[in-house]
């Protein structure tokens, strides 16, 4: 009978598998040892694994959100219109208001320049109440025409002291063209008042009644006249 040789195992072989073995419990130790590292996906047929980073080696990329850019403002110019104060207005930038608008070389718009017969308009409602008395042209009492008068001197500007004068003076309008500061005429001319806009006037009528707004549509016009 031939004889059998009992084969024994490759020692090779075990040396390889036990240092294989003694590798991997040394790379779990200096895995544990190294602390949290950074980790990166890899791909593989059986899945998606994190694989974390060997000491001395860079983990993944970290990037940064991008700084958020500041955003522009708007253009704005401040606004001053009389009797109401200052307003801010977008969509301007404060060097494209005009010079002449520019008091100082900038700052507010400047206030618009009123007319002689805006002025007078001012100047007549400031004596609103304040008595009638034939003959005077202020400043604390008034007859019709003197009130006239004495408004358009405070505006820089003589005109006839009486209704009569007052209407031969000036450039004649019509109702439907009048503006505030016009003289308004009544009466064939025996009296008269300052017209301050929408159907109104202003005016020193009669003793006992002291100077008031009227409705022109009260009266019996003449003319007016523009100064």
């Amino acid at each position: 009978m031939a004889k059998h040789r009992l084969e024994q195992p490759n020692r090779g072989s075990t040396v390889a598998k036990k240092a294989v073995i003694a590798g991997s419990i040394t790379l779990g130790s200096l895995a544990a040892a190294a602390g949290p590292a950074l980790a990166a996906p890899v791909h593989t047929p059986l899945g998606t694994f994190e694989i974390p980073a060997l000491p001395g080696q860079q983990g993944p990329e970290v990037k940064q959100a991008p700084e958020a850019k500041p955003v522009a403002k708007s253009p704005a110019a401040t606004v001053e219109i009389p009797n109401l104060g200052q307003f801010t207005v977008p969509g301007i930038a404060p060097d494209q208001i005009p010079q002449q608008f520019r008091p100082g070389g900038g700052g507010p718009l400047a206030a618009p320049q009123l007319t002689a017969g805006q002025k007078a308009v001012k100047a007549a409602e400031s004596k609103i109440g304040s008595p009638y008395s034939y003959g005077s042209a202020g400043p604390n009492a008034f007859d019709c025409s003197g009130l006239v008068y004495w408004s358009y001197k405070q505006a820089g500007k003589t005109i006839p002291r009486d209704s009569y004068g007052q209407l031969g003076g000036g450039r004649a309008v019509s109702y439907s063209d009048a503006k505030p500061g016009d003289v308004m005429i009544f009466n064939g001319g025996g009296h008269a008042g300052i017209y301050v806009g929408n159907g109104q006037f202003v005016h020193s009528s009669n003793y006992g009644t002291p100077v008031k707004r009227d409705a022109v549509k009260e009266w019996t016009l003449t003319g007016i006249r523009r100064y």
